[in-house]
């Protein structure tokens, strides 16, 4: 991959201002991580990551043009196109121009990011603020109440589990250890900005 982390970053940062895009950003590269290296993808690890950092670069500057604006700003990195189809696709089905994700790195990107902002929001619900200590039957709860992080499309994540042939325990499951595992660096790096 011919991209550095930090000039991933730094294109984030140039299109996104607001702390919750950025930590969303973040939360969702350290999820990508979690699963490059938890499904045999570790010589990956770095571009899932990527993949998982830059999901909604268009997002906040562009909301009409969500996924449709994305190659132009990742060409400003000379963004490859597997990694500018990774982006693209985790809006299939919601922005009319976003492909099918097709390899297994673009269906774990459509299911996590609807699911880590599900996630966040039962996490800052709990006693604790925190995923460290949040079990998969609290999350269906949530996950049931339609009206609790109303954003949060359940449709899309069931959709995701069902494209990587996982139920959808199985998905919130790991998707919560995915989370346990970058939150304290999520965390520090937002204190630092």
């Amino acid at each position: 991959m011919n991209i550095t982390r930090d000039a991933a970053w730094e294109l984030l940062k140039k299109y996104n201002k607001e702390a919750f895009h950025l930590q969303h950003g973040l939360t969702v590269e350290g999820i990508m991580k979690w699963y490059a290296d938890s499904l045999g993808y570790q010589e990956d690890a770095d571009f899932w990551a990527i993949a998982g950092l830059l999901h909604d670069v268009d997002f906040e500057a562009y909301p009409e043009e969500h996924c449709t604006k994305a190659p132009e700003l990742l060409a400003e990195i000379q963004a490859e196109e597997p990694l500018i189809h990774a982006v693209c696709s985790h809006g299939w089905g919601m922005t009319p121009t976003s492909a099918k994700p097709e390899h297994e790195m673009e269906k774990v990107l459509f299911a996590v990011d609807e699911l880590s902002g599900l996630i966040g929001a039962a996490a800052r619900m709990r006693p604790s603020k925190s995923v460290s200590d949040m079990e998969v039957s609290s999350l269906k709860k949530k996950f049931k109440d339609k009206k609790f992080a109303a954003g949060c499309s359940r449709d899309v994540i069931c959709q995701g589990a069902e494209l990587l042939g996982w139920d959808l325990d199985a998905l919130l499951e790991k998707t919560i250890l995915a989370m346990r595992s970058c939150e304290a660096s999520v965390n520090q790096a937002m204190e630092q900005l």
